[in-house]
């Protein structure tokens, strides 16, 4: 498998060394050949919290960023200091220059800029897919179409459409030209590659055989051909209103009737969109805790970025748990807690021994809950060890606002 995510090798942390190769994420976002960063995998891994602080750090790093969450959470807004997300990018202030940070155009003394721009949005499906339909169809045809009842349901939660809208809205921004980097935060499930499905999905409905057959009279030259065609219509369209309703089924054919004409530029924009993910320039991230489950989804994330030769960058190991002393094992904390119960200290009062002891067993308890995350992750590495990795330490408190971003950005670059 491929990746073009920038590593070095495995370096020492809390006294036990990582394997596997170590994702350079300042790397990644200061290339300015990388224009989109797509961050994926399951819920709850904070793959959000990944997806904004990439975001902040890159334009703190003097890069102009758009940062499109299709989550639904809204924590993007929060953390960002926006009272909302919507369809439209949204300037983020507070971003800073950042010292060290690559120079970025020019000002008056020729010195250059280290202070970028940050932006985020949120998608909204039927927005996006209104805007579609008035940019590609004659106004009095657009307005059919968005009055049309099955249209309005399609657009406001049909299956695959959240993904296909995903798309549009992508190659949107690609095209637009006006940011240095857009970073994607996915849906929280497998879904969230669904979105490399939608031109196949959409080319399956557009092709399907009702579909066929409602757009047949409208491409059938010929009287005859029309009578005959009709005929066959009547009885077809005879039994379909029986089975899902004749309303429903008019509406279905009013609907198709008017985006006809539009089918063949969705199906092409989402194609360019397609390779655009696969071309040069675009980094997938995979975002993963360090738990069984979690990990179990990121190897079916690398898995189907694999298969679909999709370029991946890496693989980011969110709230990693570590220690200031890491020489005291589990075993010998155990112990020591022990003595203490049972024998007590003739330097400490009882109170410090029984609060000793305590903070004895949590240490206990964190260098086992290290120890599985390092097995669970070696495990990972020993199948997959071309992928490069960073591990994220854990932050005591959950992220609210800029700083706690620029914390988690930190530690995306930080060592393994």
């Amino acid at each position: 498998m491929t990746t073009n995510g920038r590593a070095t090798d495995g370096t020492v942390t809390d006294g036990v060394r990582s394997t596997g190769r170590r994702l350079a994420v300042d790397e990644l976002i200061d290339d300015p050949k990388t224009r989109i960063i797509v961050c994926c995998g399951s819920g709850g891994v904070g793959k959000t919290t990944t997806a904004a602080a990439l975001g902040l750090r890159a334009a703190e790093r003097g890069r102009k960023v758009v940062v499109l969450t299709i989550d639904p959470a809204r924590r993007l807004a929060q953390s960002m200091g926006l009272t909302e997300l919507d369809n439209t990018p949204r300037v983020v202030k507070g971003v800073a220059g950042m010292e060290g940070a690559p120079l970025r155009g020019s000002d008056e003394d020729g010195g250059g800029s280290r202070e970028g721009e940050l932006h985020a949005m949120m998608l909204d499906m039927k927005r996006t897919f209104d805007e579609v339909v008035l940019a590609h169809a004659e106004p009095g045809r657009a307005k059919a179409i968005m009055e049309n009842p099955f249209y309005q349901s399609l657009s406001a939660g049909f299956a695959g459409t959240q993904e296909y809208m995903a798309m549009e809205k992508l190659g949107q921004l690609r095209a637009a030209e006006e940011w240095d980097l857009i970073v994607v935060d996915t849906p929280p499930s497998r879904s969230a590659l669904d979105f490399l499905d939608a031109p196949n999905r959409l080319g399956s409905f557009l092709d399907g055989r009702v579909i066929r057959i409602l757009t047949a009279p409208a491409k059938v030259g010929g009287r005859s051909a029309m009578r005959f065609l009709n005929a066959g219509m009547s009885l077809l369209t005879g039994t379909l209103g029986k089975i899902f309703g004749a309303q429903l089924l008019t509406d279905v054919q009013t609907f198709v009737s008017a985006m006809d004409s539009m089918f063949g530029g969705f199906r092409e924009r989402a194609d360019r969109t397609y390779q655009l993910l696969k071309a040069p320039g675009t980094a997938f991230l995979v975002v993963a805790a360090p738990e069984r489950d979690a990990l179990r989804e990121a190897a079916y994330f690398v898995d189907r970025l694999a298969a679909d030769r999709m370029p991946l960058a890496g693989l980011v190991l969110n709230r990693v748990h570590g220690t200031g002393a890491p020489q005291l094992t589990a075993e010998r904390a155990l112990a020591a807690a022990e003595a203490l119960e049972e024998n007590g200290s003739e330097h400490a009062s009882p109170a410090a021994e029984v609060l000793a002891a305590g903070l004895l067993r949590l240490h206990a308890e964190r260098m086992q809950i290290m120890g599985r995350e390092r097995r669970t992750r070696d495990r990972f590495v020993s199948v997959y060890p071309d992928v490069p990795i960073v591990e994220v330490p854990a932050l005591p408190g959950d992220v609210h606002d800029l700083d706690g971003l620029r914390a988690i950005g930190d530690r995306l670059n930080g060592p393994v």
